[in-house]
């Protein structure tokens, strides 16, 4: 069973955690695919990894490139596992999939400030719980620190 792990953003947005987060799972040797809701999103997100550090570098490629299947990290607007990842990062809008039995951590990460992604992650947290899924929750404090909730 996947652990699903829940990620309440308030002071951070994505942009800043994203990398944290892909860091620790290359860290483990696992594979990564992040999924976003739009293309737009996907170029944002493709864009900024390349460029939110100077002192670091985090491998990655989007699906439509040719060799999504051999990358650690690939970004996608799509449900699909292009690079046989263990951890499914969903984010900017995108639900935890039905199948979650390709992976061992699934992440989703939700803003906080927008009503609609809290509906939708509390749906999710309950589709997580009801199916069995060791689930957790984390949220941002005013420092940007994460502290389980539950």
């Amino acid at each position: 069973m996947a652990e699903i792990l829940f990620f309440h953003l308030q002071s951070r947005p994505l942009e800043q955690v994203l990398p944290t987060i892909l860091d620790r799972a290359l860290s483990r040797g696992q594979k990564v695919v992040v999924e976003v809701s739009s293309q737009e999103r996907l170029s944002a997100i493709d864009d900024h990894l390349w460029t939110y550090s100077d002192e670091s570098f985090l491998p990655h490629v989007t699906a439509m490139e040719a060799d999504a299947a051999q990358n650690p990290v690939v970004v996608t607007t799509q449900g699909h596992n292009p690079n046989a990842a263990q951890v499914r990062i969903c984010a900017d809008g995108v639900r935890i999939p039905d199948a979650m039995q390709d992976y061992e951590r699934v992440v989703l990460i939700f803003d906080g400030d927008d009503p609609e992604a809290l509906t939708a992650a509390r749906e999710d947290w309950k589709k997580a719980r009801a199916s069995g899924h060791a689930a957790s929750y984390w949220q941002q404090d005013e420092a940007g620190r994460w502290e389980k909730k539950a």
